[in-house]
């Protein structure tokens, strides 16, 4: 059976999802501590649940304390992760809401998705979330608005590697989407593309509807189907198609806040983790464009099992690692 969107996060040979360290907020000043997350050392000066309910504080209540305030720090005591109290969480630039609680975008998705979109011919800042080294929050944030504002320049963007020119009219498809935050980037960053969303749960629909309108995406070129995998979209062919399936073997155990607060069906995929990634190997040669890219992020610890997948069906694939230099995900053409 086909599931909805997620993204493992792991690294070092460490499951992340229970770092809640990963999970960034919106506003300047929490944009800046995203950026020093992500780009510098991890600092123990300040446990994890602490800075959540300080995130929670200046993001959704402006740092009044109040009772929906002490209400939603009960929900962080109980373990609900903190994207999900406050109702969004940050993707590339974006706001992407998470009403009806699809998976939590990971930051390791983030990463790939600026690479897919810049190879699609989208600019973007070399000071992204791969950077190392100590950085001030100060710092953090004039990178921050450097490469806001490189983005913003990709109308000018050059032919890229793989053909798939800014002049050309570019089909994406997000599967999987969940909250569509890689269709939502790929909308904002490729202007002119088509973005089509594929996702099983309808739940999700409003969801991905409310993050094209609240951060004011062109609607008309959105296009939501929901279904099994690539079934509602019948023949069709796309320049570039994105995915973040579930990977995970059903017998892994997660931390409870994954476990008990975010989608199973966003999780889980059979006794290997690679279910759904076989059926999307398998149909993937009819719906990608000729010297068109399927993006693929996989579990690291079955990325050559989920390359040879691909491989098998006569495509071409090779395993790209994250920002972490672990292997993440599986970048395939047509032979």
């Amino acid at each position: 059976m086909a599931r909805v969107a997620t993204a493992v996060v792991i690294a070092a040979g460490t499951n992340l999802f229970a770092e809640k360290r990963k999970r960034p907020l919106l506003t300047e000043w929490a944009l800046s501590l995203w950026y020093c997350r992500h780009m510098s050392k991890p600092s123990s000066a300040e446990p994890s649940k602490n800075r959540d309910a300080r995130w929670l504080l200046e993001e959704k209540y402006g740092g009044a304390k109040s009772p929906a305030y002490e209400a939603d720090l009960a929900r962080l005591k109980a373990g609900e992760p903190v994207a999900y109290v406050i109702g969004h969480q940050p993707f590339l630039g974006l706001e992407i809401y998470l009403d009806s609680h699809p998976l939590i975008p990971r930051p390791e998705t983030e990463w790939w998705t600026e690479r897919m979109l810049s190879a699609a011919g989208a600019v973007f800042s070399a000071t992204s979330s791969s950077h190392g080294g100590d950085m001030s929050a100060r710092e953090g944030f004039r990178s921050a608005t450097a490469r806001e504002e490189a983005i913003r320049q990709q109308v000018n963007t050059p032919p890229s590697s793989n053909g798939l020119s800014s002049q050309k009219q570019v089909s994406f498809l997000d599967l999987c989407a969940g909250s569509g935050a890689i269709g939502c980037a790929a909308l904002k960053y490729r202007p002119g593309a088509q973005v089509y969303f594929g996702e099983l749960d309808a739940a999700h629909e409003k969801t991905i509807l409310k993050n094209v309108r609240e951060n004011n995406l062109d609607g008309q070129r959105a296009h939501i189907r929901i279904g099994d995998l690539f079934e509602p979209f019948g023949d069709m062919q796309f320049d570039v198609i994105a995915s973040n399936p579930p990977y995970i073997a059903d017998d892994r155990e997660l931390e409870p806040s994954v476990a008990n607060y975010e989608p199973a069906l966003a999780l889980r995929s059979g006794t290997d983790g690679l279910d759904l990634i076989r059926r999307i190997a398998t149909e993937l040669p009819k719906h990608l464009a000729p010297g068109g890219e399927a993006w693929i992020e996989c579990d690291s610890a079955h990325a050559a099992a989920a390359c040879a997948l691909f491989t098998a069906q006569g495509l071409t694939a090779s395993i790209r690692t994250d920002q972490y230099d672990q292997p993440r995900l599986i970048v395939v053409s047509l032979s």
